[in-house]
């Protein structure tokens, strides 16, 4: 049974029938971003609204997350953001990303600096945009602590990051710690998704034939997929990313904690503190459910496009 609380959850019935979301995303490395830019594009529910990236080479990123989504039909601005962490730990890279596109150089990148276009399109709308960061934290970080008007003015903050329940420190916690503890201390109603979570779920072989004759985007997505397959040498992926989009856009999918409030150890290992706070974790989910809803998503997003 989900647990109810004081925060908005983003559940209640006075929210419009199309949310507007920013995705914040590191996309180029694992394929799981890729997947949550599609889930998005192909939710009923949402209306994708702008994409800033984060992270190692954001202007790169961002020619991909155009890429990924133009051929999804989708024409909105994409911004580039923070390469270095504010923590200084070193970026990681894989050293695949970009390289099965031809031509990125001719994507459109907006001018703008992401942080800057996350600022002016929340502080404008207080309480009408919802953020999913599935990168580490240092654009929302940055943007915080810029204006004082940020956090107070996000609707709600999805996550994807941190591990409850074990020892281990999860990528974009341990990327940039500093940026995390600055965006679990500012107040913002939160959901984040966790690795004990995500890893319940996998894109497994028998998903790709649907994935791929979903149109531009699905043989982008199967070429992807089989990339990252490729890197780990395994024939399944966890899908993190998309898992952290479903709570925003299917959130009675999951069962929740009571709100509370996440500590960072310098090591990017996570707890939460149950009580006074705002932000809850995902404890809960069907595995092979929440799988099918990401394949239909997706799905769904290339038949649009």
């Amino acid at each position: 049974m989900r647990v109810a609380s004081v925060i908005d959850l983003g559940e209640n019935s006075t929210v419009p029938p199309h949310r507007r979301v920013i995705l914040d995303t590191d996309i180029g490395s694992d394929v799981d971003d890729a997947l949550a830019l599609a889930l998005l594009l192909g939710s009923p529910t949402a209306r994708l609204i702008g994409i800033t990236t984060v992270y190692g080479d954001t202007v790169l990123r961002a020619r991909l997350a155009a890429r990924v989504a133009g051929s999804a039909g989708w024409t909105g601005p994409v911004h580039a953001g923070r390469a270095e962490t504010l923590s200084g730990k070193e970026v990681w890279w894989a050293g695949h990303e970009g390289a099965l596109y031809d031509d990125l150089d001719a994507e459109r990148v907006a001018s703008e600096n992401a942080v800057q276009y996350l600022i002016d399109q929340v502080a404008a709308a207080p309480g009408a945009i919802d953020v999913v960061a599935i990168g580490p934290l240092t654009n929302i970080a940055t943007a915080i602590s810029a204006d004082e008007r940020f956090a107070g003015s996000v609707r709600h903050l999805y996550v994807m990051g941190g591990a409850f329940g074990d020892d281990e420190p999860e990528h974009n916690f341990r990327s940039d710690v500093a940026a995390a503890r600055i965006v679990f201390a500012a107040g913002i109603p939160t959901t984040v998704a966790a690795l004990e979570i995500t890893r319940q779920v996998r894109i497994e072989q028998e998903s790709l034939d649907r994935i791929a004759a979903a149109g531009e985007l699905g043989r982008i997505l199967l070429a992807e997929i089989e990339q990252w397959w490729r890197y780990w040498d395994a024939t399944w992926n966890v899908p993190h990313d998309p898992v952290t989009v479903l709570t925003m856009t299917e959130p009675e999918l999951f069962t929740y904690s009571a709100p509370g409030r996440i500590s960072v150890a310098d090591d990017g290992t996570s707890i939460l503190h149950e009580g006074e706070g705002t932000t809850r974790i995902v404890t809960a989910l069907d595995g092979n459910a929440v799988a099918d809803r990401i394949v239909d998503g997706v799905v769904r997003a290339g038949r649009a496009g």
